[in-house]
């Protein structure tokens, strides 16, 4: 950042420090927001654009070669009139990133002449002719994109320190992408009574990416074709990181795969509680450890009492039955399901449960929960809660699915054309972990990584600008201010100066 620019930049922070700084306020006789006689015009000269930082987002993929790869590699389209395959790609992304939440919405940029310069385009698809695009795609077209999406990712995560390679974590699940749609192609009705897809998602716990995600029918059960991905995923991390594990739930305990397993990862799934498996955990197991449970955080000033329950009171009312989790216990023996070869180690957690009914105390209860998998060195507690930090991967596909991305969604008519939407649009969500990944405050982008969709939004892309296009540059001029600027603009700078294999 220029000496010019960072002059302008202090001279925002401190007006609108000075403004919203702390004062002993008199009474007030009108309320705050009491802007009136408002008058709306059309701007003859100037016009501008309310997503300001997708043109930080349009130098990231220029400097990681997103386009370059997408049009050297994909060919889709054999003749180019006007459109090439990457600018139907990144038509999608930008209409995500400028707040689109359908495809319908690509017809705002369409007519919006800020947007149009922003990007550097004359014209980009309409809706219709970027819906006849998806239903180009051919299996072997998604699959590579998702195979470039990878190479990119593998490159930036070599440009990382050497602790960010220690260790690789993979998380698998699967995850039901429902439609109203009649008519769309692939569709089935799921195990919970709904209609549409049952995509599969195998994403890096490390930065939250998807590295792969594939559509199949809503009937078919969350394991269906998931090894042959796994092992996609484990040898796309395998060159860049020292230590790998994988995980996932009961679905995903595929024992004909462990001894394969065994050899390139460490990994942990957990098994249904079968019969044979209870047993053993009953008769078998003597020494049980108790499992306490840990503070979600560290109060460095002092407690504050806990608000009433409501919730409780109204269980107790109502006399509604409720199961308590009163006390956690965990145990272990080696194991050898009948595909392996090997023995591997299955880690018991034993519930014991208190069920009431209303304020009455009904009965007690038992319930054991098994984990499976090749790591002898961790304590058995340290397997439970290592398996427990899965569910976050529930908050990755939330934020794919509902949280701002809609990558999990079905806006076309074919099984292949709506797996062709969920990788483009899971581009967007990449993108954004990229943006973390090479952000030059470490802790910063640490953050962003973590972020959710919607504030990353809010942060980095709705930033107004004045759009200003002479000869060969476009000038973004940035109207607005938010406390996260300087950082934005550093990046920039860095991305500008940014040398990518």
């Amino acid at each position: 950042m220029n000496k010019k620019t960072s002059k302008k930049l202090k001279n925002r922070k401190a007006k609108i420090d000075n403004r919203v700084k702390r004062r002993n306020w008199e009474n007030q006789t009108s309320p705050m927001f009491s802007g009136s006689n408002i008058h709306f015009d059309i701007d003859g000269r100037n016009i501008g654009i309310a997503s300001g930082g997708i043109g930080a987002i349009q130098l990231l993929i220029q400097k990681i070669g997103l386009t370059k790869k997408i049009d050297e590699s994909l060919n889709i389209l054999k003749r180019h009139l006007p459109y090439h395959d990457s600018d139907h790609i990144l038509n999608f992304i930008y209409n995500i990133f400028a707040g689109g939440t359908c495809i319908e919405d690509i017809d705002l940029q369409r007519n919006d002449d800020a947007f149009l310069n922003a990007i550097g385009a004359d014209i980009i698809p309409d809706p219709t002719t970027a819906g006849d695009f998806l239903r180009r795609f051919e299996e072997k077209h998604i699959i590579k994109l998702m195979d470039i999406k990878n190479e990119i990712r593998q490159q930036i995560w070599e440009q990382q320190s050497e602790n960010f390679k220690e260790e690789a974590i993979i998380n698998v699940d699967g995850t039901i992408c429902p439609t109203t749609g009649e008519c769309k192609e692939g569709i089935d009705i799921s195990y919970d009574g709904q209609w549409g897809y049952h995509p599969l998602i195998v994403s890096l716990a490390n930065t939250r990416e998807p590295l792969y995600i594939v559509n199949r029918p809503g009937n078919v059960p969350s394991h269906s074709n998931s090894a042959e991905w796994i092992d996609k995923s484990l040898d796309l991390v395998s060159g860049t990181f020292n230590k790998i594990y994988l995980r996932g739930d009961t679905d995903f305990s595929l024992t004909k795969n462990f001894d394969k397993w065994d050899r390139l990862c460490t990994f942990i799934f957990g098994m249904d509680a079968m019969p044979n498996l209870v047993n053993i955990a009953n008769n078998d197991i003597k020494n049980w450890e108790l499992l306490e449970k840990k503070e979600k955080y560290e109060v460095k000033t002092k407690k504050r009492k806990r608000p009433q329950n409501i919730k409780q009171e109204i269980i107790k009312k109502r006399n509604f039955t409720k199961i308590r989790t009163e006390s956690e216990y965990v145990g272990e023996f080696p194991y050898q399901p009948g595909k392996c070869k090997k023995t591997y180690r299955m880690v018991v957690l034993k519930k014991n449960l208190k069920i009431t009914k209303g304020a009455k105390h009904i009965s007690d209860d038992v319930r054991y929960f098994f984990y499976i998998g090749n790591d002898w060195k961790k304590t058995p507690e340290e397997i439970v809660r290592f398996y427990r930090k899965r569910s976050d991967h529930e908050n990755d596909i939330e934020q794919l699915a509902d949280g701002g991305v809609k990558a999990i969604h079905a806006p076309s008519d074919t099984l292949l054309a709506n797996w062709a939407y969920m990788v483009i649009a899971a581009t967007v969500w990449d993108l954004k972990c990229w943006f973390g990944l090479l952000f030059p405050c470490r802790p910063i982008g640490l953050q962003i990584i973590r972020m959710e969709f919607k504030r990353f939004l809010n942060i980095f892309i709705k930033v107004p600008c004045i759009i200003i296009k002479t000869g060969r540059k476009i000038y973004y001029k940035i109207i607005g201010y938010n406390n996260h600027l300087k950082e934005f603009l550093n990046f920039v700078f860095k991305l500008k100066n940014f040398s990518f294999p």
